[in-house]
This record gives structure tokens, sequence and C-alpha cells, in this order.
């Protein structure tokens, strides 16, 4: 058993930062998506997902060389990010400027995973990152808009709750309860980090300064962990309320919505439990394709739903602030309830 052991100055603890990464959550969900593993807790993602990247291709290209049912990822895949939350774009940005050097260690090092050789397509990508790197980015960008963005609502409520959380256990226990309590194979003591089961050691005098923790939604049970300086070391856990990601919410207290939004405005928001098109929901609520479309519109610019392009239709999903409405409205509901029984 290998145990890696990282060590923190003043200077590195004060460095210490959350953030949530759109890179982060690619890599493991592709993984996920494209093998043969059943997973409770995703399920009913995949099912939903999965039919429109194989219908892509994406099982056949870029990523699907890139990361492979198991094993190393290329680090440039995820970049540091450099805000608590960059847009993918950013993201993709960083992916994009990627010194060439950097890609092809990453290559060489994932070649020796692979018994030490790579197919054409990461072989051309080896001799001429600048060229080839903007053909994968588009294809990242294809299979964001495919599979996560139309989710991505929900998905960042569950990340950013955790941080919340951890944030709060620092506040009021300090950084050590947060290290203790982050994974069951990490431990804090005497200012050294310490974690179990790691492939490769982390010396700080090899890393940069501070420590990057980044919850995910896809990364598994485990941890992953990324060195490449001058960034700060990397460390994705799974985040807290993951099992809960993809329960039928609650739709108690959406007549309270009504006055507001309108009956067929807060019918579409209830429907969009799942990311759907504009003819499903014209089924599904017996409005007509006309009025779903026009409606749809209207919650979009208010910032309540958000449209992805899914080969030659359009996805709609509701946003964060969609679910943090329809959850104020089931709370303020249930207080209701509970205030008006007999005491």
């Amino acid at each position: 058993m290998v145990v890696a052991e990282l060590a923190f100055s003043a200077d590195d603890l004060a460095q210490v930062r959350f953030a949530v990464s759109p890179m982060w959550e690619v890599a493991p969900s592709f993984r996920l998506l494209t093998s043969d593993t059943a997973h409770p807790v995703h399920r009913p993602w995949i099912e939903q997902a999965r039919p429109r990247v194989l219908a892509a291709g994406l099982d056949r290209g870029w990523l699907a060389e890139l990361i492979g049912p198991s094993g190393y990822v290329p680090d440039f895949l995820t970049p540091a990010p450099t805000g608590p939350a960059p847009a993918p774009e950013t993201e993709w940005a960083t992916i994009l400027a990627s010194p060439p050097d950097r890609v092809r260690q990453d290559l060489d090092h994932l070649a020796r995973h692979q018994g030490g050789h790579l197919g054409p397509r990461l072989s051309s990508l080896r001799a001429d990152p600048a060229a080839r790197l903007a053909k994968l980015t588009r294809e990242i960008e294809t299979y964001w808009e495919l599979a996560l963005a139309p989710y991505w609502g929900r998905i960042r409520a569950v990340l950013d709750a955790d941080v919340f959380h951890r944030a709060r256990t620092v506040a009021e226990h300090g950084t050590g309860r947060l290290f203790n309590d982050l994974h069951s194979s990490i431990s804090w003591d005497a200012s050294t980090l310490s974690l179990v089961h790691r492939k490769r050691l982390m010396p700080r005098h090899s890393t940069g300064t501070g420590l990057l923790l980044i919850p995910s939604a896809f990364t598994g049970p485990g941890l992953r962990t990324q060195v490449s300086p001058p960034d700060p070391p990397q460390l994705a856990y799974p985040a807290r309320g993951t099992g809960t990601l993809w329960e039928t919410r609650p739709t108690t207290g959406t007549h309270t919505l009504i006055p507001v939004l309108g009956r067929s405005r807060t019918l579409l928001l209830t429907e969009l439990e799942s990311p759907a098109s504009t003819t499903e929901l014209a089924q599904r609520t017996g409005l007509s394709p006309a009025g779903v479309s026009q409606n749809l519109t209207a919650l979009r610019d208010a910032g309540l739903v958000s449209a992805h392009r899914a080969g030659r239709s359009v996805l709609y999903a509701r946003t964060g602030a969609a679910e943090s409405l329809l959850d104020a409205a089931s709370l303020t509901c249930s207080t209701s309830r509970r205030r008006d029984q007999p005491g």
C-alpha cells in the first residue's frame, strides 16, 4: 500500500481553496457513459444521455482514445480551475492553449499505460498538438452539450451544496476537521495530509503551493489527484448528495407558482424533471407545440430554462434558479401544512 504525504506550511494552508470544474466532470462521466458497467446512482442519466452520445459517434472519437475504461487520464484534460467556478468555455480555452511539451508528456505517460503505443489519432495529436487540440476541444464541446449541459443546473446545485458544507466545517471546526471528513482514504495530522492507495507520491517540493479541492458528481467512490506544477495540486473527491442527484423532486406547492408564472409555464417547469424537446413536452402536457415553444422562450428569458442542441432537436432543461424556485415552493407548502395542523 502506497501512502502519499503532502506537507503544508502556513502559506500552503492559506492557499487551500475549492472549485467547481466542468472538465473534472467530463472525464469521469464520459468513462462511465461509454462503459458497460451498470451504475446504481447514475442509471437514469446514462439511459437518457448514452443514446445521444453514441448517435454522435463520440464513443469512436478523440475522447474515447484519451479516456479509456480505466487508468490514467491525461492531465491536460483537467487544467487547474482559475476561479471558484469557471465556465466550460474557459476550461476549453485552457486546454486549447496547452503547451505542446505538456501534451506530449501526458500522451507518453498514457502510452506507457496502454502497452507502449498510441493509435493514429493520438499519434497525430502528439506530433502537432497546436493543430489537433482544436478538433479535440470541439468534440469536448459536443459531448458537453449532449451529455452534461442539460443537467448542469442540477449537478451544479449538488456541487455548490458540498462546497458550502465544507466551508462551514472550516469556519466552525478548522481545516483539520475538513480534511479528516473529506474521504475515508485521507487523514490530517501534524500539518501533513496523508492519502492511502495513491500511485504517485506527492512531496511538496515537486508540487505547487496550496491545494485545490474539487467536488465531483462522477468521480466515483475514490479520489483523483493531479500534480502539475506550478499549479497547485488538485484533489477531486465525491461530492456529498450525489446519491440523490437523479431522484425525482417533489412537486408539492407548484400551485403557488401559478399566480406568478401562469398555469402553462408552471406545468412545463414541473414536466422538465428531465430534459425534453418541444415535441415531447407538447405530448406530455397536451399543450400545442407553438404554445410550448412560446412559453419556453419566456422561461428561458427569465433564466429558468436553458436550451441545448442535441443533433437535430433542442433539449430544454431547468436551470439552477428554477430548481431553487421549485424547492422554495415545496418548502413553503410543507411549512404551511404544518402550521395549519391542530397542535
